[in-house]
């Protein structure tokens, strides 16, 4: 089973994100928590372009892929579990475990560096947000997050499938924790202890400087409760929650493949949020 996963790991990974995808879409447009104020036409052909670039350029730069890398960690006695031996249940569970905290810190220091706040912005500046958020990355952050990647899995030194495990978490529960999508409060706090919801990501892409920075975790919400980023709730609530980033806020920018890739480039002013231009009425 092993060798089949490993295999057909691109396959897997792209079927099981189609699927997710498909059934939050859906789920968008049964229970959306906003309106959007810019129409799904508009946004999804260059966010969706975004990352078509994306993958391709990482096909091309990153012939290997993480799976990739940690079998060549393996075969070389690089990194802590392969220098450590563990259960191998114990090296698959600390793999998922320590490649999310290395993506949860990553994430805080592209909102902490100057420099890589203007690629990041890309992600933050959609004023809407729903599941095609999930994959809209400056193609510069995606080839420097690789190197992360790759780095981290060099010195952890995780199983192979542990990397597959965790790569198919971080992209099924992104796809669904950036989607449009009325979760009921009850379920949505159970989820929370374990998953980063909806609702916990929605606050990530306010427009208040103090709520996007907080609520960093992608997959696992424990990392924001331990180091202390956790947000439970918006001010003013979910329903109230203005999406974005105020001084990324023309239309034209937000909706055009050109005008997605100049974003680092644009002015990094921000606009001082006030009563009008925070809280919306959905």
């Amino acid at each position: 089973m092993e060798t089949f996963i490993l295999e057909h790991e691109p396959l897997l990974r792209m079927g099981a994100f189609v699927a997710v995808f498909g059934l939050m879409a859906l789920w968008e447009i049964a229970a959306p928590m906003h309106t959007p104020k810019i129409s799904r036409t508009l946004r999804w052909p260059s966010n969706f372009g975004i990352t078509v670039l994306n993958i391709a350029l990482v096909r091309v730069v990153f012939p290997a892929s993480a799976v990739g890398m940690a079998l060549y960690a393996q075969s070389h006695g690089l990194g802590l579990f392969n220098i450590v031996q563990v259960p191998y249940p114990v090296a698959l569970l600390g793999a998922v475990l320590l490649l999310d905290l290395v993506i949860y810190f990553q994430h805080r220091v592209f909102h902490t560096v100057p420099l890589l706040w203007r690629l990041h912005r890309m992600h933050h500046a959609d004023p809407a947000f729903d599941v095609s958020t999930a994959t809209r990355f400056h193609p510069i952050e995606i080839f420097l997050s690789m190197l992360v990647k790759f780095a981290a899995i060099l010195v952890i030194g995780p199983p192979a499938l542990g990397v597959f495990l965790f790569e198919l978490l971080l992209n099924l529960t992104a796809t669904f924790n950036h989607a449009n999508v009325r979760m009921p409060v009850g379920i949505d706090r159970v989820l929370r202890f374990f998953l980063v919801t909806p609702d916990m990501h929605r606050i990530h892409h306010s427009v208040i400087g103090h709520e996007h920075n907080s609520n960093f975790g992608f997959c696992l919400s424990i990392w924001d409760r331990l180091l202390g980023t956790y947000k439970a709730e918006p001010i003013g609530g979910q329903r109230a929650i203005r999406i974005g980033l105020l001084e990324i806020s023309d239309v034209k920018v937000n909706t055009r493949f050109i005008g997605l890739l100049s974003i680092p480039f644009l002015s990094a002013r921000p606009q001082k949020p006030n009563a009008e231009n925070v809280l919306h009425t959905p």
